[in-house]
């Protein structure tokens, strides 16, 4: 590692920056040096160091107005400055600046390598964060809520209009449909997206713990509470608050969300201290809130502070086209993690893959994507790799029979076909058997429709427009 890592010395005593560049290239560094800031300034245009090391006392641009310059124009680079023995306040300025770490001169060698030892870890671990950082954005981005049916489609306008306002959000709808997702990508195309998004979920906590990890603590407020503790809502302040499983929360913890979402205020339990934050908060729940309100188990005025907007995200059953992307995109994840060359999905495990119901919906895809991605030999996907329980559930739509089928067999099992061999793509289904992806769209959703009732779909007149 040492001898990929670039240190460049700046020093205006000539033997002092030599002697010290010589020491270093012994360690397996690669070392430049200069006799000036502005030198300096120039290599490092060329050079692109990991560490530059810079005396303070020097001509013309001191190592305070360098540190200044580069940390301005490189968060990443690591700074360390000396100062000699009886300037350490010039040293603590220049950290003030943006340096990382400053010794006194004459400088110690073996504190020195301690020293670059903490700045390259450093940077590690900032370079680990924001991959970390990425991954989160990565698997938060609307471009990861993936499909192309027009009930997901409805959910993305209604996240481009929402997210910018400061309106309480209430997500409903199944089990594993992505209520999470549609949260985090609210809250990373809204203005708090550099604040932090903050998640809770309300049915795994008592109600006890409930209310401490939403409203915070003080300490002795009960049996083992030894320190005072901030709850999500201070955690979540200058950003979003996402509430999993809002229908599962207690009548008592109900008062006191109300009273927050009416007045933005709160108290730590155990506490009389008032306090005022700014959090944004978005809701889920798979439970029907308006049947909870009349059986008494939910309060209708908290009901109506949550609903300010409803997002309904339909079950994967309802948006079959969105099956075969879906599997793609489960596919490439799961293939990448798991260091596989899988690119496809046989037509036998499409087939089963289109003809279940999905009742865990798309977490449930997620899992047998994942598992058929484990058990795979080859270079695709097949029906034996797919979890037994992955079987039809709708009856599957065999070949038609010519003469026999019904024009509207005919059309059906054309555009099912389709379908298959481009992946589920609506756009080039409709343009290999000259229809709009209007049509297209419309004809799966009463397939759909009609698989859950047990009656066919009628051929009636779409407008092509």
């Amino acid at each position: 590692m040492g001898q990929t890592r670039r240190i460049l010395v700046v020093d205006d005593e000539a033997n002092a920056r030599t002697a010290l560049a010589d020491l270093l290239r012994d360690e397996g560094y690669d070392v430049e040096i200069a006799a000036d800031a502005f030198k300096a300034l120039g290599k490092v245009k060329a050079f692109s160091p990991h560490v530059v090391i810079t005396d303070l006392k020097m001509p013309g641009m001191d190592g305070i107005e360098l540190v200044k310059k580069l940390r301005a124009e490189d968060e990443s680079v690591g700074l360390v400055v000396m100062t000699a023995f009886g300037a350490i306040e010039t040293a603590i300025d220049a950290m003030r600046a943006g340096a990382a770490e400053y010794l006194v001169k004459p400088v110690n060698f073996d504190e020195l390598l301690i020293v670059l030892g903490r700045v390259f870890d450093a940077q590690a671990l900032r370079r680990e964060s924001r991959q970390l950082r990425q991954r989160v954005r990565d698997r938060v981005v609307p471009s990861n809520i993936v499909g192309q049916s027009p009930p997901l489609q409805r959910v993305f306008e209604i996240v481009d209009q929402v997210a910018p306002s400061r309106a309480t959000v209430l997500i409903t709808g199944e089990s594993g449909t992505g209520k999470e997702l549609v949260a985090a990508a609210m809250h990373h195309r809204s203005a708090r997206a550099k604040g932090p998004f903050v998640k809770l979920h309300c049915a795994a906590l008592a109600e006890s713990l409930l209310e401490s990890e939403l409203f915070g603590h003080e300490k002795g407020a009960f049996t083992g509470a030894m320190a005072r503790k901030d709850g999500r809502f201070s955690l979540a302040d200058g950003g979003t608050l996402f509430l999993d499983e809002i229908g599962e929360i207690s009548p008592a913890i109900q008062v006191k969300l109300l009273r927050f979402l009416q007045e933005h205020e709160l108290e730590r339990v155990g506490g009389s201290e008032t306090l005022r934050v700014d959090v944004r908060v978005v809701a889920a729940t798979n439970r029907k809130l308006e049947e909870e309100i009349a059986r008494g188990r939910f309060r209708e005025d908290l009901y109506y502070r949550l609903n300010v907007v409803a997002i309904e995200m339909p079950p994967l059953r309802d948006r079959p086209t969105d099956i075969p992307l879906l599997a793609k995109f489960f596919l490439d994840r799961f293939a990448k993690e798991n260091g596989k060359t899988i690119t496809s999905v046989s037509e036998s495990a499409m087939e089963r893959l289109m003809s279940y119901d999905w009742p865990g919906n798309v977490r449930e895809l997620e899992n047998a994507i994942e598992r058929a991605v484990v058990l795979a030999t080859g270079s695709s996907i097949e029906a034996a790799n797919l979890p037994a329980s992955v079987r039809p559930r709708r009856t599957p739509h065999s070949v038609p029979r010519i003469p026999g089928s019904t024009f509207a067999e005919l059309e059906r099992y054309a555009i099912t076909e389709t379908l298959k061999a481009t992946g589920g793509s609506t756009s080039k289904a409709a343009e290999i058997l000259g229809a709009s992806i209007r049509t297209i769209q419309y004809r799966m959703q009463q397939y759909s429709d009609a698989a859950r009732s047990g009656v066919d779909a009628k051929a009636d007149d779409v407008d092509e427009s």
